[in-house]
């Protein structure tokens, strides 16, 4: 008999999570993957991923999510993992302004760095802060639009719209994906990640990825 904690699954994203340190990053990402919330974290440092699959239109999705350093000091070491990334999160607060002003920055990073197809996704995060709120979400909407990529604000501690903008990039590179398959019959996506059926460990799982 399998063991109960393994699972088939039918494609496997990488996903990046970037953004200016403090916007909540790490927050959004253990919602998203253990549905949990905790009010302090140790810094990132370097990179570290969590693992959660997820049932998409009939298939099974295996997300790779790495969760990236904000610390400028950090970004030589973050740009390496861009490579193979099919979809990114671009994450600021709603209650730091400069922390939106800085997305232009990282999408240039993500320009220089990453696969000039990626799936990009912004998320206003911290939308339950309301009564400190700096940034609008109208000025959201209109970076979003002017970059043409998908926008939502998003609250880790309070779970607003987590799983959605997850579910919503998982869905875009799918269908990105399959129009490829359409198209040329390829057998693996950008950066070598596979379709097709695979194994792989407990479906939320905590890794770290020692970088030194």
């Amino acid at each position: 008999m399998a063991d109960k904690y393994q699972t088939e699954f039918d494609y496997r994203f990488k996903i990046l999570i970037t953004g200016d340190s403090s916007v909540g990053k790490t927050c959004v990402l253990c919602r998203f993957s253990d549905d949990v919330f905790r009010a302090t974290f140790i810094s990132t440092i370097g990179i570290d991923f969590k693992i959660r699959t997820i049932d998409l239109d009939g298939k099974k999705i295996k997300l790779q999510i790495w969760d990236t350093a904000g610390q400028e000091r950090f970004r030589t070491i973050t740009t390496a993992y861009y490579r193979g990334a099919m979809g990114i999160m671009l994450v600021y607060d709603i209650t730091n302004q400069k922390s939106f002003e800085n997305i232009r920055n990282w999408i240039r990073n993500i320009e220089e760095h990453a696969s000039s197809d990626v799936e990009k996704m912004i998320l206003g995060n911290k939308c339950d802060m309301e009564d400190r709120r700096v940034v609008t979400k109208d000025k959201g909407e209109q970076l979003a639009i002017e970059y043409g990529i998908k926008f939502m604000e998003t609250s880790a501690k309070a779970s607003i719209n987590v799983e959605e903008g997850f579910v919503t990039l998982a869905r875009d590179i799918k269908a990105k994906m399959d129009r490829k398959l359409d198209a040329g019959g390829a057998a693996k996506g950008p950066g070598g990640v596979q379709v097709g059926s695979g194994t792989t460990q407990k479906k939320k799982e905590w890794k770290l990825c020692s970088l030194f």
